[in-house]
């Protein structure tokens, strides 16, 4: 065997040591929750297309929830999976079943019995897109008798708004995509999304307004399956360092993500 020879594969055995070997101060207990595969498997809610989209070609996945998952596994020590969902409902489930060990998602309280949300790295508006001619002004205005809501299925909008609109009628699409349709199709009253959505949704839609306000934030976590303590811990010290070294702008900087904010640092308990 040449030198030549000898010193390429000499390389390449390095290099995989490298990466096999993970980062110092990793807590063995963190890495078995999170990679129990060897391998962090994150889902990635492409329906969020303001944080993530998938190209309908090749089907690969991008945004700031890929660099944010794939920046997480790094931190481990471990190769990243990630696997697409249109819909956050469905990646909740996954994690439960043991079939996912993150998912990026919303925070939601009727959630947090079942799965552990980790402090939010980016806050969002939601509020309401209503049509052309829409008498509607204001997000207080939309809870009234008769009116009809598009919402995607099992969000964290549905959540919250099934427990706080009094008078209007929530009507589900299968996702984001699935929501959209419905509001035009049924020609409904309003369309709930995060207004860096909505705003897009706007354009395809002569006459159409994003209403000012908010009826709820939205809170980005990354959630972990529930009784992963050293796991979470983990997941909520790399969330803080994140925001706090200017990460998380870095990265909706480079997508050209607005409206939207980082989320304040949340003190260490």
């Amino acid at each position: 065997m040449t030198v030549a020879r000898c010193a390429l594969l000499l390389g390449a055995l390095l290099a995989l040591l490298s990466c096999a070997v993970p980062p110092s101060g990793v807590p063995a207990a963190a890495r078995a929750d999170l990679a129990p595969t060897g391998k962090l498997r994150a889902g990635i809610n492409y329906g969020n297309v303001v944080l993530a989209t998938k190209d309908a070609a090749t089907g690969e996945l991008r945004g700031v929830h890929v660099d944010l998952a794939q920046e997480l596994a790094k931190r481990l020590g471990v190769p990243a999976e990630l696997i697409g969902y249109d819909a956050a409902g469905t990646m909740v489930d996954k994690l439960k079943a043991g079939a996912l060990d993150v998912a990026l998602l919303s925070a939601e309280p009727a959630r947090a019995g079942e799965i552990t949300f980790s402090p939010a790295y980016v806050d969002i508006d939601a509020t309401y897109l209503v049509p052309a001619g829409s008498s509607i002004r204001n997000v207080e205005e939309v809870d009234r008798d008769g009116m009809r809501v598009a919402i995607a299925a099992k969000s964290a909008y549905e959540f919250f708004l099934s427990r706080n609109l009094k008078h209007a009628k929530l009507v589900a699409g299968p996702g984001t995509f699935g929501a959209y349709d419905v509001f035009v199709s049924s020609k409904l009253d309003a369309l709930v999304g995060i207004r860096p959505r909505l705003i897009v949704e706007a354009d395809k839609l002569p006459g159409a307004r994003v209403l000012d306000g908010r009826f709820m934030n939205i809170e980005q976590t990354i959630a972990s399956a529930k009784g992963r303590d050293a796991g979470a811990r983990f997941i909520r010290d790399f969330v803080e360092d994140a925001k706090a070294s200017g990460m998380i702008d870095r990265m909706l900087k480079a997508h050209g993500v607005r409206g939207v904010s980082v989320a304040p640092p949340v003190p260490m308990q």
